[in-house]
């Protein structure tokens, strides 16, 4: 099991760095950022761009992989970001993993908008991230130059010399639930993401989110043998902070929740090491935001966790 964090685009970077360089030398696997935006409660505050953040953080670390959770097409174009990914990967020396989503409801699916355009429906959502996947593939696979024409997306001899670090490209950790999505992950990516189920955040109980996360589990497993994949190729990646475990409006577990201390952590990742999750993501403690935490009790879950679960 391999620990990594979330560390939230928030800081100018004379102080952001410190929590990079931090996050490296606490030895967690990985560190990400989330590319929106701005999101949810803090929109009024500072948000930097989550391409120009890793690539300071690259020039700020030395072997901590670096990515993102998750890029989505709501305000991405696949030509653009491609472009700016083998920049990524090449100053990083091959450390970077894109995490991509097809994206929800918040303000970046709104704010590129016209004044009488609706924001997408799911269901078109679907449709563009069904696109922009393969598209993406392509354009960092074949460096010399792509074409696509769809229906949602162009590229006319897209040229990416010299191409991603990591050869073929690099890697792909998809965010994703629903079964157009799951095929996305089984046949693209190198990497599953998830969440949890949503709708149990509010009135679920830590046995429900895990039994819900388990049919996720049994699903993607579906989508990879019908692509006539081994499902065991991929990473399986569990973003916590949105399953009933973090709701402090619920009750608490039984030995509390997953960063009130180590033996609460381990309990909680441990269920999720038993479903065959291989990395857990926590978020940098934000003091006085839904992601507070104690940072002492943070560092020691760092330092800790990842031997006592195996």
């Amino acid at each position: 099991m391999r620990l990594s964090t979330v560390i939230l685009p928030i800081h100018r970077w004379a102080e952001g760095q410190k929590i990079w360089r931090r996050a490296e030398d606490l030895g967690f696997h990985a560190a990400y950022t989330y590319d929106h935006l701005s999101w949810r409660s803090f929109r009024d505050g500072p948000w930097f761009g989550a391409v120009p953040t890793l690539t300071a953080a690259a020039t700020g670390t030395r072997s901590m992989r670096l990515g993102t959770l998750v890029t989505s097409p709501n305000f991405r174009h696949p030509v653009t970001l491609a472009k700016e990914l083998i920049t990524l990967d090449d100053i990083s020396e091959g450390r970077v993993t894109l995490g991509i989503g097809a994206g929800g409801n918040g303000f970046d699916a709104t704010t590129l908008l016209k004044g009488d355009e609706e924001p997408w429906t799911p269901r078109e959502r679907a449709d563009r991230f069904g696109e922009f996947v393969p598209l993406l593939d392509k354009l960092l696979r074949e460096p010399a130059g792509a074409t696509h024409e769809g229906r949602f997306y162009s590229a006319r001899e897209a040229r990416n010399v010299p191409g991603c670090a990591q050869r073929p490209r690099l890697p792909f950790a998809v965010a994703a639930t629903g079964p157009r999505g799951l095929a996305l992950a089984a046949r693209y990516g190198q990497a599953w993401v998830t969440t949890g189920d949503p709708k149990l955040f509010e009135a679920g109980t830590p046995e429900q989110s895990a039994e819900a996360v388990s049919g996720q589990v049994a699903k993607l497993d579906k989508a990879c043998a019908e692509a006539g994949r081994d499902s065991s190729e991929l990473e399986r990646i569990l973003l916590t902070g949105f399953t009933p475990d973090f709701n402090p409006a619920l009750p608490a577990p039984r030995r509390g929740r997953p960063l009130d201390s180590l033996e609460a952590f381990v309990d909680f990742a441990g269920r999720y090491a038993e479903l065959g999750f291989t990395e857990i993501v926590v978020h940098w403690p934000v003091q006085d935001s839904v992601f507070a935490a104690d940072q002492a009790v943070f560092e020691r879950i760092a330092t800790e966790a990842a031997s006592r679960l195996g």
